[in-house]
């Protein structure tokens, strides 16, 4: 998917040649694949969805929730409106957040 977002990008910029384009593209899917290596290898560190999976489920009173990833705007992601009407967690789609509903009786 990264590399076909890629390509795309490339042949929208028509800042290279093919030539180039595809000399960069290996090079980038090259630097990926290292990195995530790097990532997989240290196994003392937590995935991301290790630790937004630590988080527990946020109890919100109303059926709609406005998730911003953080208090601070700067460190958090574009509003995303949750309907917490279904009886298990929803989940924000940028952070991983899990909201659910607090329903009084």
């Amino acid at each position: 998917m990264a590399s076909s977002l890629l390509r795309g990008l490339m042949k929208s910029s028509k800042l290279a040649s093919s030539v180039t384009s595809t000399r960069s593209l290996s090079l980038v899917s090259t630097q990926i694949s290292e990195h995530t290596a790097k990532w997989m290898q240290d196994t003392s560190k937590k995935s991301p969805m290790e630790l937004i999976n630590e988080v527990p489920p946020i109890k919100v009173e109303d059926r709609i929730v406005a998730c911003e990833g953080d208090i601070n705007p700067a460190l958090g992601h574009p509003i995303e409106y949750i309907c917490l009407d279904k009886d298990e967690p929803a989940i924000c789609k940028y952070c991983g957040l899990r909201y659910y509903q607090e329903h009084h009786h």
